[in-house]
């Protein structure tokens, strides 16, 4: 069989651990033997990243800036046990965030349906899925501890060289204190992504912050979103017929679990990085959660939305056998190659990332399925099977 062409490379990122090993055999078993893979590779495994003092991950995203679409393996954020684990130079950033500052993109994340798991919230019959601001908040934040009898204030200084103070808080005993901050530049690009895909999806779009409680930071973005859309998308919504409405964040909560589904619900960069873990949970498992980063200049980058499955990992060391969903990277490679066929208009490419996907989730519902899911399936005939068997019954779907 003649494999499928491309044009432009794919910006390829390794990862970490299982899913770095999952990475190898979905390429290996699923992608080359169909296509004539064409990429541009970054290894973004920690101990390169930290060879290159993390050069590395800021080539991959200015890679992704040059070609316009790039799919990405879990990796590890270090704490201090992976520092000593891994004899790290230092404690590196978030190799996810700092891709997201440099795209300056948004991250729109969906869970993967499948015949025979039902949400485990009864009213949802359609997807939920999280447009997650990936600039700033607590992941751009400063901290330090402090001593009683301390004072901590926000001093701004600004173009002119005046002072603006604000009183943080008195110490009488010791503390901590932390400063975030963001930019309309960036708040503008999360809302008229959020608003791009909200059209492109036609689906409405729900934001929510915490403005009664934080009512200069949080306004600001309350502000920015509705001040975009009357001016930029109000008559493009009516004649999608969808809807956009803000609310507070409580009140979202509330509205979501009472809902049927089927929209976007936008949320700063924390609270994103929860409810889409709450989302996936809900509808199944965080190996079944796709993602991608949007900047608004068009840019792509897909990736998993769950870590690099350290537990699966030092069992494989080990020789022992392991049962890991790779659903969600699958579809990254699949949403990968899909974006790549559009945006170099290859139909056969665009076919086979839908045969790709098709392949995945028919295997689940044919029964057969890591046994992350096989507690929640409710088949009358299914089986639970290792990482590599799953891998090759869609290999096996995919051939014929």
């Amino acid at each position: 069989m003649e494999r499928i062409k491309m044009t432009t490379p794919l910006v390829e990122m390794d990862g970490d651990e299982m899913t770095r090993i999952i990475w190898q055999s979905i390429k290996d078993k699923l992608i080359t033997p169909f296509v004539e893979l064409k990429t541009e590779y970054y290894d973004l495994g920690l101990k390169n990243r930290d060879k290159t003092d993390d050069s590395v991950t800021v080539d991959a995203a200015n890679a992704i800036k040059k070609y316009g679409v790039g799919v990405k393996c879990a990796t590890i954020t270090p704490n201090a046990q992976r520092v000593e684990e891994y004899g790290l130079k230092k404690m590196w950033k978030s190799p996810n965030g700092t891709i997201r500052a440099i795209l300056d993109g948004t991250v729109f994340r969906a869970p993967v349906t499948v015949r025979g798991i039902k949400p485990s919230v009864s009213t949802w019959e359609k997807p939920i899925t999280i447009a997650r601001h990936a600039y700033g908040d607590i992941y751009k934040n400063s901290e330090i501890k402090v001593s009683g009898g301390a004072k901590a204030e926000i001093v701004v200084t600004d173009s002119k060289g005046d002072e603006h103070r604000k009183l943080i808080h008195d110490f009488s005993g010791d503390g901590v204190v932390m400063g975030m901050h963001n930019t309309d530049e960036s708040i503008s690009s999360f809302a008229r992504a959020c608003f791009n895909f909200a059209l492109s999806q036609k689906q409405d779009i729900w934001f929510s912050t915490k403005d009664t409680i934080s009512k200069t930071y949080d306004h600001r973005f309350k502000d920015i979103f509705a001040e975009i859309f009357e001016n930029e998308y109000k008559d493009a919504f009516e004649k999608a017929g969808i809807e956009y409405f803000y609310t507070l964040i409580d009140d979202a909560v509330a509205r979501v679990i009472r809902s049927k589904g089927g929209f976007i619900w936008a949320c700063k960069n924390y609270d994103g990085d929860v409810m889409s873990d709450m989302i996936a949970t809900a509808f199944g498992s965080l190996a079944m959660m796709t993602s991608v980063l949007v900047s608004p200049d068009g840019k792509y980058e897909y990736e998993a939305a769950h870590g690099t499955v350290t537990r699966h990992y030092y069992r494989h060391l080990k020789g022992e056998p392991t049962s890991t969903n790779s659903v969600a990277t699958i579809f990254a490679w699949s949403g990968a190659l899909r974006k790549r066929a559009e945006l170099d208009n290859l139909p056969k490419l665009l076919e086979f990332a839908d045969r790709l996907e098709h392949a995945t989730i028919n295997t689940i519902e044919s029964g057969i399925m890591t046994k992350d899911l096989l507690g929640l399936s409710s088949l009358a005939n299914k089986k639970g099977v290792e990482t590599m068997e799953f891998l090759d019954a869609v290999a096996a779907r995919l051939a014929n």
